[in-house]
């Protein structure tokens, strides 16, 4: 086993008793243990930080945890990367989890492209505990509103990080597709895996469908859309609301 490339996995969670456990069980199942683990906790409530505190010794030195009050997921991810020693990070929420051969097959292919600085594979989604469909985008068509890369399969040079910056703590539903754009327009190298990497279960923040506005003003600042075309967008956006709460308010 080639240990050159160490990998960082980060877990933001809050009151998340209920699936947490599958997330540190996938980790733990892995057939490369070349990895250290961050978890960031946002001052939970239930019973999630005695899970963490509960597993925290079957990572046999590996795993780390801050439990402190944060501004969203987004800036616990942020204050996870700003913890990270591996060459690569990867991100994985606690209603989700990896395959037991992620980081095997993400070590495999850095050892093979260790030129490549953005690796990404398929995603395998959940619904009601079933498996509802497995895909892929491809990172070329990632400034299409639909083209966004699955980003809990992604492996990001930690030293891309120090570069380009992390999530922009602005949006609070989509800053991973403002990541991801700007790492498109600075030329970083990705490369798909033809492989499932992560089991995700369909719900949560970024499942919700509020977030049109930070959408268009994310392709806006990235460059993908004129000022025009965005002003366009939104006043189509805004209509089409006034339009729905009427209707759902007629009387009949």
């Amino acid at each position: 086993m080639n240990d050159k490339y160490l990998i960082t996995v980060v877990t933001v969670c809050y009151n998340s008793e209920k699936t947490i456990r599958d997330t540190f069980e996938s980790l733990l199942n892995q057939t490369n243990k070349n990895f250290d683990y961050i978890v960031v906790d946002g001052k939970s409530t239930d019973n999630t930080l005695n899970i963490i505190k509960e597993y925290l010794p079957k990572f046999d030195g590996r795993m780390r945890y801050i439990s402190e009050k944060d501004n969203g997921i987004y800036d616990a991810m942020n204050k996870g990367i700003s913890l990270c020693s591996g060459d690569y990070i990867g991100i994985i929420n606690s209603d989700d989890w990896y395959e037991t051969d992620a980081i095997e097959n993400i070590i495999n292919s850095i050892n093979d492209n260790p030129e490549v600085d953005l690796f990404y594979g398929l995603i395998r989604l959940i619904k009601d505990g079933k498996e509802y469909m497995i895909r892929r985008n491809n990172y070329d068509f990632i400034n299409e509103m639909n083209g966004l890369i699955q980003h809990p399969t992604c492996f990001v040079k930690r030293k891309v990080y120090d570069k380009y910056g992390v999530f922009n703590t602005k949006y609070k539903i989509s800053a991973d597709l403002d990541l991801m754009l700007r790492l498109v327009n600075n030329g970083v190298k990705y490369k798909p895996i033809d492989k499932v990497i992560t089991n995700f279960r369909i719900g949560g923040a970024s499942y919700q469908n509020d977030n049109y506005t930070e959408l268009i003003d994310i392709m806006y600042r990235n460059g993908f859309i004129s000022r025009k075309c965005m002003m366009k967008k939104l006043a189509f956006n805004k209509i089409k609301n006034i339009i729905g709460f009427w209707r759902n308010n007629e009387s009949y």
